[in-house]
């Protein structure tokens, strides 16, 4: 069944828009008005005449444009393509009753991960007593062996986490998956905001929104807190793979909100064991280092030799405790999907909790009844390889062809390791402006959270990155395979 919502807003910007009763909407309601938080924000917007809508919208594309926020998109056989980073300017507003659960579920969710990748560098209790497969762990292509027995500053290790989460057609949050290498997009967060501030300032101003630009400050303080001896004013600094980087436009937004410096491997030398970097006025220790550059690259001499981006000697500072990272080496063994599957367990052992958030369902390849299940009805689950991000290898079986589907068998049946599967989950849908339709139409969305951990301190960004699928029917909402995003407006008390 579905619902026309036109007559609801009696705006032309949703004469197209209908709500499905099989689809969470999380703006209107089958046969009903529109959900409560968003009638003051559809009175405003439905305000707008289609041409004033798409004018906005422009300048909203404009403001990105000047400011230069822009991202990289791959290809088996092409070279990186530059893109405006999409923005849709109708906000997703979320209460704060839901805000203050996610909020203690990604607490107790990050501070369990933690304790779970220092326990795998030292004691491996949880591998002894049999809560997590001791094979699983020492095949992730994640495990960082070089960092046995390391203690890192403050024992942390997941110093920020990026968590994926969606919210289903039952109305309940579900996290879809882990990242905590390298997580991106939370300066798309914050130019998210100031664009709405820049388009849209009136409505905007209606609302009681909690602000999300004490993310920045909050990072240094914890850069500060972590440094090695707590030193007084320690010299921060954010390393980048450089211009080449997809994320480079981050990079230098985050450094620049900071106050920190900005630098690439060969703005960085070591000696004695100490990382300095070079100036015009000589050579400066850096006491810590936020790394936007992977393991594998991040020192030539343990790690990659062929690698230009690292900073040969940085480990052996690092183990000898003259410089923290952030995030730690080796903490994305928890990004891996199949150990993923062990994260309520993970919550349990080292906290004596039940999760808050729950796992979605996911069936391992490499267990022989979930593989057998997998095999057999693939065109109703979600397959994904356990080590990649950014939507890289996604199989949604409904949407696959039967060729598709045999090579993807075959693949499975190959590297079982490497494969994890879900059920196609029917992530909610939103209300997003189509600029070739210059309207309003229903599209999926997840939100990406951000959370700092400290020895004695947690700070979750309020709102995080909704991200949306701007094409008709697609589950998957990356940036690099064609999403956008949306302002999150967590409502005030």
């Amino acid at each position: 069944m579905e619902t026309d919502v036109s007559t609801i807003t009696q705006s032309d910007l949703f004469t197209k828009y209908s709500v499905t009763n099989n689809t969470f909407d999380e703006v209107f309601k089958p046969d009903s008005p529109a959900n409560r938080f968003y009638t003051k924000l559809l009175t405003s917007i439905g305000s707008f005449s289609k041409h004033e809508f798409a004018i906005l919208n422009e300048y909203a594309k404009k403001c990105f444009l000047s400011q230069g926020i822009t991202f990289s998109t791959y290809s088996n056989n092409a070279k990186g393509t530059e893109r405006i980073f999409p923005f849709d300017l109708f906000p997703r507003i979320i209460a704060n009753s839901e805000w203050v659960n996610l909020e203690k579920g990604l607490i107790q969710r990050n501070r369990a991960i933690n304790l779970f990748i220092h326990d795998l560098y030292h004691d491996c209790k949880i591998l002894k007593d049999k809560i997590v497969p001791s094979e699983l762990i020492y095949s992730c292509a994640n495990y960082n062996r070089y960092m046995k027995e390391i203690n890192v500053s403050g024992g942390i290790y997941n110093h920020i986490s990026g968590t994926d989460i969606i919210k289903h057609s039952d109305g309940n949050y579900y996290v879809l998956e882990d990242n905590v290498r390298c997580p991106s997009g939370v300066s798309y967060v914050l130019a998210n905001r100031e664009a709405m501030k820049k388009t849209i300032s009136n409505v905007f101003s209606d609302f009681n929104v909690s602000p999300v630009s004490d993310y920045p400050e909050a990072l240094l303080q914890l850069m500060h807190t972590l440094s090695p001896g707590n030193i007084d004013n320690p010299i921060c600094a954010l390393l980048t793979p450089g211009v080449y980087n997809s994320a480079y436009y981050e990079h230098a937004f985050i450094a620049q909100s900071m106050g920190i410096e900005l630098v690439e491997g060969r703005d960085l030398f070591t000696d004695n064991d100490f990382v300095y970097m070079r100036t015009v006025y000589g050579p400066k220790k850096i006491d810590v280092l936020y790394r936007r550059v992977d393991d594998e690259f991040i020192d030539p001499l343990v790690y990659r030799s062929d690698s230009l981006l690292g900073i040969p000697g940085l480990m052996s500072a690092y183990r000898n405790g003259n410089i923290t990272l952030i995030n730690a080496v080796g903490a994305g063994i928890a990004d891996d999907k199949a150990i993923y599957v062990y994260i309520p367990q993970i919550i349990k052992y080292y906290l004596g909790e039940e999760a808050i958030l729950s796992n979605v369902p996911t069936y391992r390849c490499d267990v022989e009844s979930d593989m057998k299940y997998v095999l057999e009805n693939m065109s109703s689950l979600v397959i994904k390889p356990v080590d990649q991000s950014g939507g890289y290898g996604i199989i949604i079986g409904s949407q696959a062809t039967k060729e598709e589907l045999s090579l993807q068998r075959d693949k499975i049946k190959a590297n079982p390791r490497g494969y994890v599967a879900q059920p196609i989950m029917n992530l909610s849908v939103h209300s997003t402006f189509i600029e070739q339709d210059n309207e309003f139409q229903p599209r999926h969305i997840d939100l990406r959270t951000f959370t700092l951990l400290s020895p004695n301190k947690e700070y979750v960004l309020k709102g995080g990155l909704s991200r949306v699928a701007l094409k008709k029917g697609s589950l998957i909402v990356n940036s690099s395979q064609g999403g956008g995003s949306k302002d999150t407006w967590v409502m005030g008390e």
